[in-house]
């Protein structure tokens, strides 16, 4: 039977991020051990599929079985035992794309619901309506399906449910049919194991007669000498520019996919469920991608015509992401879809930690990335929309009681964060709000190349889900960004204040010790006691006070 509100279905590459999906707002999650789903760096063992199966539905959640490879006659053998084991515990499906495993779970465990993968390309009402005959009762669709498409299959195909790709990586290939990372690295790309080439910087080179390659230098006194063209050979005399300067060229490197601004489409249209790619990333990203599209999905529901995505945008913007795109939302890729400028996972926030327990006075949080004083930790919780800042000027280790001035986040170190600093919390719902697995945040330094390549990601996305054109802002902002790439300009800074002890910005800081004592800075004080703990003033608030 189809659900009554669509699922928010999450990746889980190990045990610790399935829980996580979960606690942070997941109502399903997909996993598989490597050697039967595509993804040979998957962390499962099958006594973890078990043990995680268990843990969603002790939580009221559903788990969902990937089994999706494309079998050989050596994989048989595993078939027997992976099925005759996992259906023991009742997992909610099986998500499958070759036929032939298809029909053996369906003769050898008629119980086990069947749901078909997206790497069965199924594009049209035609394709959902023979997997339905077939017995399967959900069917992922292709990422290549516009959402004209996707209507016109949810009103020919009513009594199946359905589920799209949300958010996550995008292939530059069709459905992940890449020859090009076997070739460049001799790693199969449908087998979960992709070197990612379609993201690398290509330079073109000279091969000499005498067998030397020559580095071809292309820059301002020779750059109106010659172009580099294409000609396919089926359309000679088509001659097709290829643009390159001195950094390369990144034609194939496509951005992330987000839907997060048409969301509600989705949900009016009644996608059964809502999925998230990723069981390869990190724990921080399973954490806060739930947390924003839990409380996306929950608003519509509770209120669809005031709703709005761009509060769920600004928190997906703190996860390391190539530029968000919409895809083949609107049937085709347009320029915005891809980033040749730049290929890195980018944003000015990063993982700072986890909780790892609660005790009766403080949180363990082990460290992920360095730590220095003047810090400011948000504290992303699982259960509670606010988020709680805290600024700390030094360090203690949970095992050693040893302060220290900095954490190095390799160093699989444990601080020790007592209540006693959180003035101005409620110390009595602490460990309601922040349990265990709860995810830190902080602000992450960036080069002025990363900081032009935020600008350009944030113009490129407004661009593409308006649908307006602006050529000339457009090509302001690419060219902003290509020259910082090019001027490799060293040095770092934060978008807010770091400075804490030493000065004050006039804009409170949590923490800041001059901000909170200093009688020049009291009518700011006043006014920022009625809003959420550590939030900062504006630069235009700042100047009314006369603080800036």
């Amino acid at each position: 039977m189809r659900p009554e509100k669509s699922e928010l279905l999450m990746p889980a590459g190990n045990l610790r991020k399935l829980k996580m999906a979960v606690l942070y707002g997941a109502d399903a999650v997909y996993l598989g051990t490597p050697d039967l789903s595509l993804r040979t760096k998957s962390q499962f063992s099958l006594e973890d599929v078990i043990e995680g199966v268990e843990f969603c539905h002790a939580h009221g959640k559903r788990a969902y079985l990937t089994l999706n490879l494309f079998s050989h006659n050596k994989d048989v053998p595993k078939l027997e035992e992976y099925i005759d084991t996992v259906r023991r515990v009742k997992p909610d499906g099986l998500i499958i794309a070759d036929p032939g495993v298809f029909q053996f779970v369906k003769e050898r465990a008629p119980d086990l619901p069947l749901h078909i993968s997206t790497q069965s390309n199924v594009s049209s009402w035609l394709s959902v309506n023979f997997w339905q005959a077939q017995g399967a009762e959900l069917v992922v669709l292709a990422r290549e399906v516009s959402f004209a498409e996707l209507t016109e299959i949810r009103e020919k195909c009513p009594d199946i449910m359905l589920e799209a790709f949300v958010h996550g990586a995008m292939c530059m290939t069709y459905s992940g049919r890449c020859l090009l990372s076997n070739f460049m690295a001799e790693r199969g790309a449908n087998q979960g194991n992709c070197a990612n080439a379609c993201r690398w910087n290509y330079n073109v080179r000279l091969r000499m007669k005498d067998g030397t390659v020559q580095e071809l230098d292309i820059n301002e006194s020779n750059v109106d000498m010659f172009e580099f063209l294409l000609e396919e050979g089926h359309r000679p005399g088509e001659l097709m520019p290829i643009e390159e300067d001195g950094r390369g060229s990144y034609i194939l490197n496509s951005r992330d996919l987000c839907i997060m601004p048409k969301l509600d489409e989705y949900l009016k249209i009644g996608v059964d469920s809502l999925k998230v790619e990723g069981r390869g990333k990190s724990e921080y990203y399973v954490a806060v991608v739930a947390r924003a599209y839990r409380m996306a999905i929950d608003d519509w529901y509770e209120d669809p015509e005031n709703w709005n995505p761009r509060k769920y945008m600004r928190e997906l913007e703190t996860v390391g992401n190539r530029g968000y795109t919409l895809a083949f939302h609107d049937g085709r890729l347009t320029n915005y879809a891809h980033d040749f400028e730049q290929t890195e996972s980018l944003a000015n926030w990063e993982y700072a930690g986890v909780v790892t327990k609660v005790t009766d006075d403080a949180f363990h949080v082990a460290v992920k990335n360095k730590l220095e004083a003047g810090e400011v930790l948000d504290f992303v919780s699982p259960v509670d929309r606010e988020t709680m800042l805290l600024r700390l000027y030094e360090f203690e280790n949970a095992e050693t009681a040893a302060i220290t001035d900095a954490v190095h986040g390799g160093a699989q170190v444990t601080i020790r964060i007592p209540f006693a600093l959180f003035d101005q919390e409620n110390i009595s719902t602490l460990k309601a709000r922040y349990p265990e697995y709860t995810v830190l945040r902080k602000e992450k330094s960036l080069t002025v190349e990363q900081w032009n390549r935020l600008k350009f990601d944030k113009l490129v996305q407004g661009l593409e889900t308006s649908g307006n054109q602006n050529d000339e802002t457009y090509t302001k902002r690419r060219d902003a960004l290509a020259d910082a790439v090019d001027e490799k300009a060293a040095g770092r800074k934060h978008k807010t204040n770091r400075v804490g002890v030493d000065g004050c910005c006039g804009k409170g800081c949590n923490g800041c010790l001059i901000f909170w004592q200093d009688d020049m800075y009291a009518k700011a004080r006043e006014e920022l006691q009625k809003r959420k703990h550590g939030e900062q003033l504006t630069k235009a608030e700042a100047k009314t006070l006369k603080l800036a």
